[in-house]
């Protein structure tokens, strides 16, 4: 008796495991799905920072969120050319780039909540994909700017 009841557990944790996995993959295909950039066209933190070191390639690199969250902190370097979240940011970052080649090197971030939840970088992501720009990039902050860039101990500056 006691095996048979081993063996269900054993079985029954083995369908929810597989439940669980197959939720978790779902997930993340929808996640994905939903993001108009692919893999290819995203940056991580540490690499991001390594490019910067080299200044003679480094991408022009363009916080598009709150104007107040880019007083408080942003990338060393970072531009900021409107909030992508409201048609006046959108306009404003558009006029911004609408001057520049199309093959410059554009890393867009924003860091003011979970990426998934962003209100601006997806809009600015498909303004300046619309607008041409074959060397678009955007900087993956899952969490927001001050966990998973400035608690890190990247380099930011404050004020402007």
């Amino acid at each position: 008796m006691v095996p048979r009841t081993l063996a269900r557990l054993a079985s029954l944790a083995v369908l929810l495991t597989a439940a669980a996995a197959l939720l978790v993959l779902s997930h993340v295909s929808l996640r994905a799905a939903s993001d108009p950039w692919t893999p290819a066209q995203t940056v991580q933190p540490a690499d991001l920072l390594k490019e910067l070191s080299t200044p003679k390639s480094a991408p022009t690199v363009v916080f598009v969120g709150f104007n107040r969250l880019y007083t408080a902190g942003h990338i060393h370097g970072a531009q900021n050319h409107g909030m992508a979240g409201n048609e006046a940011g959108l306009q404003e970052l558009k006029a911004w780039a609408s001057s520049l080649p199309r093959s410059t090197k554009l890393v867009v971030y924003c860091g003011c909540c979970p990426m998934d939840r962003c209100p601006n970088l997806r809009p600015a992501f498909i303004a300046l994909h619309d607008l041409g720009f074959t060397k678009l990039r955007v900087l993956l902050l899952p969490t927001d700017f001050a966990v998973d860039w400035a608690a890190k101990g990247y380099p930011y500056d404050s004020g402007q």
